[in-house]
């Protein structure tokens, strides 16, 4: 079968694979049909990932369709499906509390073990959901959404509360988007003017500032000095992820939805005054992925307008090397595998 490798940073190629050929048991194989490029596919290619092997096989925004499936399972041979690519143990501590998306021992598709650049891939069958009446474009961007919805959830944030993204990329426009299904009322903060453009030309928010020197006083007018009572930093940044705590309400939630390699450091007065909570939010779970799909089916995300960018698997070497560094006007770019 046809695959992507990245044999080292900056080096993808085209290659001949043999297809899965033994299925574990409770396993499904499936046909890749689009796969979303994701940040860290662009860290992957560029040599900035702090956990990954080369050559590694990209990939895990995946749809497909199924080619065998387990009895039992719910699945049937053909039917559109999407992949949940945080493959889980099942016995450790977070398992057993129901939340597989931060297992100790978590393989993630095309970063721990490699993912779906190519024809055909073998999954745990519990990681595979119905792609309900989504075209099998739009469910490749089920996961990379699931993420900014799974955030807000884990807020906790009641409708009619004020919320700030902090990072206009695809994971802040995602989380922006389930905050505003969420009834929130959103701004989004970001560097760049054409990003922030972006999310009021094609997804309708309106409220956005620049972050420069006066950011400060531009979000305390939008809130009367009294602060956001959430706010999702999804920069990837340490210096914004420390500065996002300024902007936090008496009362406050603070949802790190970003990671970055080094420590993070704010004022413990600030933090105790406030009274604020400080959220984790780690990948997606099933109920993130259910709620995604039931809000694209209900005409309350705009895929269509998310997905800018698209190519085929045989164009991936020249054009994710390009959009690597080419990001104007890009949102989200899907690659389309099947022939």
């Amino acid at each position: 079968m046809r695959t992507i490798v990245c044999q080292e940073p900056g080096r993808l190629e085209l290659v001949e694979r043999p297809a899965p050929s033994a299925v574990p048991e409770g396993w499904a194989r499936i046909a890749v049909s689009h796969v979303g490029i994701c940040g860290t596919d662009y860290h992957i290619f560029e040599g900035k990932h702090p956990f990954l092997e080369y050559p590694r096989v990209m990939g895990h925004e995946v749809s497909a369709t199924v080619l065998e499936a387990p009895a039992g399972s719910g699945l049937t041979v053909g039917q559109p499906v999407i992949v949940n690519p945080y493959i889980a143990c099942g016995t450790c501590v977070a398992c057993r509390k129901g939340k597989p998306n931060c297992c100790v021992a978590i393989k993630v598709l095309g970063v721990h073990t490699d993912g779906a650049f190519c024809e055909e891939i073998v999954v745990p069958a519990g990681n595979l959901y119905p792609a309900g009446t989504l075209s099998l474009e739009a469910a490749a961007t089920v996961e990379f959404l699931a993420i900014g919805a799974h955030a807000v959830r884990r807020a906790q944030a009641p409708a009619g509360s004020r919320s700030l993204v902090i990072g206009a990329g695809p994971i802040g426009l995602g989380t922006a988007l389930f905050s505003r299904i969420a009834g929130h009322e959103v701004t989004l903060l970001d560097t760049s003017a054409e990003r922030l453009a972006m999310a009021r030309d094609r997804l309708g928010f309106e409220s956005g500032v620049i972050a420069n020197a006066d950011v400060a006083s531009a979000l305390a007018a939008i809130t009367d000095a009294e602060g956001f009572d959430v706010v999702f930093d999804a920069t990837g940044y340490a210096k914004s992820m420390e500065a996002a705590l300024a902007y936090v309400a008496h009362g406050g939630t603070l949802v790190y939805v970003s990671v970055v390699k080094e420590d993070i450091r704010f004022s413990d007065p600030e933090f105790h005054k406030r009274e604020m909570m400080l959220v984790g939010s780690r990948n997606a779970t099933a109920e993130d992925f259910r709620h995604v799909v039931a809000s694209i089916e209900a005409g309350r995300v705009p895929v269509e307008a998310l997905v800018t960018h698209r190519t085929t698997l045989a164009s991936v070497p020249d054009d994710l090397a390009r959009w690597a560094t080419l990001k104007d006007g890009l949102i989200k770019a899907v690659v389309r595998i099947a022939a």
